[in-house]
């Protein structure tokens, strides 16, 4: 039931299947949309997650996490406004 989301390496060797590269240019599209989430995150908001225990350290993601959400609703509703 569930779909690996690990690039699959080229062969050595051989060229690089073309079922292959398309598997992994899909899987690169939804990694580039979460990476960028979690890069803005860290220079923006310092957000390095050094706790003790799970509770604390999901408390400081879901602040971070809420924090990110309300300033991408701010740039959306200015765009919204202007254009």
């Amino acid at each position: 039931m569930l779909t690996s989301r690990v690039h699959r390496r080229k062969p050595k060797g051989k060229p690089m299947p073309e079922h292959i590269a398309r598997a992994n240019a899909a899987k690169s599209a939804i990694r580039a949309r979460v990476e960028h989430v979690f890069a803005y995150q860290k220079n923006r908001y310092g957000l390095f997650i050094r706790t003790i225990g799970l509770a604390r350290a999901q408390a400081k993601l879901t602040l971070a996490n809420l924090a990110y959400n309300l300033d991408r609703l701010i740039f959306h509703e200015r765009c919204a406004a202007t254009g």
